[in-house]
């Protein structure tokens, strides 16, 4: 699904009046429309609504639902900024269709009632806002901030930017709830813009498909139809080895556990051979653990042993590694006589944060998965996660690799310069392990013939669903890296079906 601009958005709008043979009231009445029935279907007349609208568009749309709302008997009241002087045209039509008198606020000695059955809904401002709430609009939101009540915002909270992220302090409604209007905003999937947005859901608006088809973005969401396109299918007569050999490389006393989740995750997708190279202490840990995996004691002899294997393995490099001077000297040597793509994580980003220069060994199409500190010591300190996000796509471009930047919304930057935003996932991956399991999964998937690029988003997504499906059974507190790897088997059964 495609990131657009607010005035991609805005030429959406207009091709879809255009092509559709529609006026520009006709598509505020569907956003209304489909916004009234997202409330009716969850909300039931026992709730009482206060609406408080702009002069803009944002306003007419908040009026066109408070139409619907009386005319469905619910109990409605609308507070209206200032006066009906300079409303826009649409939203002057909604303002005369009302049937009811609304109350114009120029101040914030306005009242609203707080129940538990009380709904308060934002539509003050849309995406066409391109500066900070001050005076009287700011005044509003901060009162209506405090107001305990469900908030529900039309849109895009007000205040909210919606290509960037908001500065310190700026005053923007908090909602519980955004009704957004045929694409996510980029804003909404950073942590700085995500805590006004609540549950985002997209209001489906019918826009032209053309337009959406043809216009350029370098912004994506991942979606499940993508995924369920590129899942690599089994045939009949396929045996092992048709399905890839991954060497899976890192453990080392007191972290064997580490390069063992990364096995189990590898061997869960579908790679056809799996081997492990870990120090000897590693042995029963992973014979037990991973049955199924060859093992390899590395001890002091680790540069043999990775010369004796790495010709034909797709490698994943660096869970529970360590990075003592036998493991430095023996990664940079495999990062010079490599040229195959490698999965980078954890101890192999932190021997390259010590060693910078080692980023122009790293062979093309690579797969480095940092979380926002690892990526921070390797690449320098940014102001927000967008910048550190930009900052990725650039690096990616630059050393012509890709860059798993993990979190809440991971993403996949690639050497094009694309940015693939990660739906899946939740805050009970938030523990020790889930980074080892998603080396695991991205590594096996390369291994089994998948491009890098999709290796690195169906890795991501994977790992992702099988963690909100572990949330889900053992709930997010109690989960653990193990379930994320129980669960992906559950996974591709729904892909499947």
């Amino acid at each position: 699904m495609k990131i657009f601009k607010k005035e991609q958005l805005r030429l959406c709008d207009e091709h879809t009046i255009k092509n559709k043979n529609l006026r520009s009231i006709d598509l505020m009445e569907i956003a209304a429309t489909n916004c009234y029935k997202w409330i009716t279907e969850r909300y039931t007349k026992d709730y009482s609504f206060y609406i408080v609208c702009g002069k803009g568009n944002n306003g007419g749309d908040g009026l066109a639902l408070a139409r619907m709302l009386v005319e469905g008997d619910y109990e409605v009241e609308v507070l209206m900024l200032q006066s009906k002087d300079d409303l826009t045209e649409d939203t002057q039509i909604n303002f005369d269709r009302f049937p009811n008198s609304v109350q114009f606020i120029d101040n914030d000695s306005f009242e609203i009632e707080s129940f538990n059955s009380t709904i308060l809904i934002d539509a003050l401002f849309g995406i066409g806002l391109n500066r900070s709430l001050d005076g009287i609009e700011k005044k509003i939101i901060d009162k209506i901030n405090q107001i305990s009540a469900i908030k529900i915002s039309i849109d895009i909270p007000s205040g909210l930017p919606s290509d960037e992220l908001p500065k310190e302090n700026q005053t923007i409604f908090k909602a519980d709830e955004t009704l957004t209007f045929g694409f996510i905003k980029r804003s909404f999937l950073h942590k700085e813009g995500a805590e006004y947005t609540g549950n985002v859901h997209i209001i489906d608006l019918d826009l032209d498909q053309d337009f959406i088809k043809n216009e350029s973005t370098d912004n994506y969401i991942i979606s499940s139809n993508y995924i369920k396109n590129n899942i690599r299918k089994r045939q009949k007569f396929e045996h092992k080895g048709d399905f890839g050999k991954a060497l899976l490389i890192g453990g080392s006393y007191g972290q064997v556990g580490s390069i063992a989740l990364s096995t189990n995750a590898a061997l869960r997708v579908g790679t056809g051979i799996v081997h492990t190279l870990a120090p000897e202490c590693g042995y029963q840990i992973l014979q037990t653990l991973a049955p199924e995996a060859i093992f390899h004691g590395a001890g002091q002899k680790i540069v043999e042993t990775i010369e004796l294997l790495v010709n034909d393995y797709t490698l994943g490099i660096g869970p529970g590694l360590g990075s003592d001077n036998i493991t430095k000297g023996a990664f940079e040597q495999l990062l010079k006589n490599e040229n195959k793509p490698l999965v980078l994580d954890a101890d192999a980003l932190n021997i390259i944060a010590t060693d910078k220069k080692l980023l122009k060994s790293i062979p093309e199409n690579s797969i480095l998965t940092p979380h926002p500190k690892e990526f921070e010591r390797i690449f320098g300190k940014t102001n927000s996660s967008l910048e550190q996000c930009e900052l990725a796509r650039k690096k990616a471009i630059e050393l012509k690799i890709h860059i798993v930047l993990k979190g809440h919304y991971t993403t996949v930057l690639t050497p094009l310069g694309i940015c693939y935003y990660n739906p899946t996932g939740n805050a009970g991956m938030a523990k020790g392990g889930s980074g080892d399991v998603l080396t695991g999964i991205i590594t096996g998937l390369l291994a089994q013939s998948y491009a890098p690029t999709d290796a690195a988003i169906v890795g991501c997504y994977l790992h992702g669903k099988a963690g909100d499906i572990a949330a889900l059974k053992k709930s997010q507190e109690a989960m653990t890296a193990q379930d994320i790897i129980n669960y992906l088997s559950e996974v591709f059964v729904t892909l499947k079906k």
